[in-house]
């Protein structure tokens, strides 16, 4: 279940909610007046959710790249990397 708190909240128990995001490794949403105003997490979701983004971006690419006929036999890739890092 999402964890919702006021921008009063916010201001008045900061050091509560960044314990609870770290804590849980889950957002807490912000409303101001009564309605979704923002989301805050810990840095490490941050940068777990960026790294999926960025993630996605290139098995996107590998799928546009196949889509495009951009390919190469496995048995090809192979024998060049480990030519390129044999010991």
């Amino acid at each position: 279940m999402p964890k919702i708190r006021s921008s009063t909240d916010l201001r008045n128990h900061y050091n509560e909610i960044s314990t609870l995001c770290h804590e849980t490794m889950e957002p807490v949403f912000i409303t101001k007046n009564g309605r979704g105003d923002m989301v805050t997490m810990s840095i490490e979701s941050y940068e777990q959710l960026t790294s999926r983004f960025e993630l996605y971006g290139l098995l996107q690419e590998g799928l546009d790249d196949v889509k495009a006929g951009k390919t190469r036999p496995a048995e090809e890739v192979m024998d060049e990397l480990v030519r390129k890092y044999k010991v």
